[in-house]
């Protein structure tokens, strides 16, 4: 039941005889936390969540309390995470990746510390941990202390190249998650490094099942967490009936002159090459019905631009793994980039800042 809690459950040390006991513990953290574990801690049923808005209008949905508990469950049996597992809350309590991490240590009696949700989440910790949730960018900001932590998962991002080629020398367990609010964070996992085979594919949890549409996009059929079957907008390949590898969101699909190029497999190899932040993107052409373009974050100079671009497309025309196709056509510079509050990247609303 929501409104039971583990025997085992401590809160920044701490432990508890009862929900009153925990509701004025938290207020003293943080009213957000406080709020929400008083509506999580009530009787009715469900609990309203905030979805992140990166693949459209954030928009607040209602979970079934019991699903959550069984997402709770699946995470600690794939990881094997016990009661009394020491875990570290570094991720916001606004959206599900947070509120998650609270929700497995009330119900599987773990043991975890809170701390502020920056992009330094480690800089001032001491101790160690069992388990954590990160974004990408709070892991790439961590590298020096990561090994503090024994088992991560990254979500809210792609982990890029770079990034994923340094987890190489670390000796903490990374996992990349796929999930969304709607399958109340993530049924699937993909190990990141220590990897003895590649390459190396989504694998699902306990209990859930996949298959594709017509439109080679995923469904995920998982009645412990969700009552309906849920169609998604993510291009996949599928592996097994386990087993999935991602290839991009079929919002993004580029068909240029016939050809379905898909961003993010191109942004995964631009990505050797380009510091700043960048997308590719199709734009409006008469002859190819779309042509693909790339966006870069930065504050070049007119008058350096033409320089810049040459630059850019003699490095990009050297990378062997990019077809024809998948050379950009364009290449624009903005200031900016639009982003969602929880920082992940508008593609169609900055395309809309430089007139598309």
């Amino acid at each position: 039941m929501a409104n039971k809690f583990h025997k085992h459950f401590q809160l920044n040390g701490k432990s508890f005889e009862t929900v009153d006991e925990i509701l004025e513990f938290t207020s003293n953290i943080s009213t957000e936390i406080h709020t929400f574990l008083q509506d999580w801690f009530s009787n009715k049923p469900t609990i309203a969540v905030q979805t992140s808005g990166s693949t459209g209008t954030p928009k607040s949905i209602e979970l079934q309390k019991k699903h959550m508990i069984n997402s709770a469950f699946a995470t600690a049996h794939y990881f094997d995470l016990p009661a009394k597992t020491t875990a570290l809350l570094c991720l916001p309590i606004t959206y599900i990746a947070g509120k998650m991490m609270l929700i497995r240590a009330i119900n599987l009696g773990w043991h975890l510390d809170i701390v502020d949700a920056t992009l330094h989440p480690l800089k001032n910790i001491t101790k160690s941990y069992d388990f954590s949730a990160m974004v990408p960018l709070q892991l790439e900001n961590s590298l020096d202390k990561i090994d503090g932590i024994k088992k991560l998962i990254v979500g809210g991002g792609v982990v890029s190249n770079q990034l994923q080629e340094e987890l190489q020398y670390i000796d903490c367990q990374v996992y990349a998650t796929y999930g969304m609010t709607e399958t109340i964070t993530h049924i699937a996992v993909k190990k990141l490094n220590h990897v003895h085979k590649y390459p190396n594919f989504y694998e699902v949890l306990s209990n859930v099942t996949i298959y594709k549409d017509e439109r080679n996009c995923l469904v995920i059929e998982a009645k412990n967490i969700a009552d309906k079957v849920l169609f998604t907008n993510d291009v996949v390949q599928l592996i097994s009936n386990k087993k999935f590898d991602w290839l991009g969101r079929f919002d993004n699909v580029v068909n240029s002159g016939g050809v379905k190029l898909h961003p993010e497999m191109i942004e995964e190899n631009l990505a050797k090459i380009i510091e700043n932040r960048f997308f590719v993107a199709g734009i409006h052409d008469e002859q190819l019905g779309e042509k693909l373009i790339l966006v870069i974050e930065s504050s070049v100079k007119f008058e350096d631009e033409t320089l810049t671009k040459k630059e850019i497309f003699s490095k990009i025309k050297s990378i062997k793994t990019l077809s024809k196709f998948q050379i950009p056509k364009e290449i624009y510079f903005v200031d900016c980039f639009t982003e969602t509050t929880s920082s992940k990247i508008q593609r169609k609303k900055t395309l809309e800042k430089l007139g598309f």
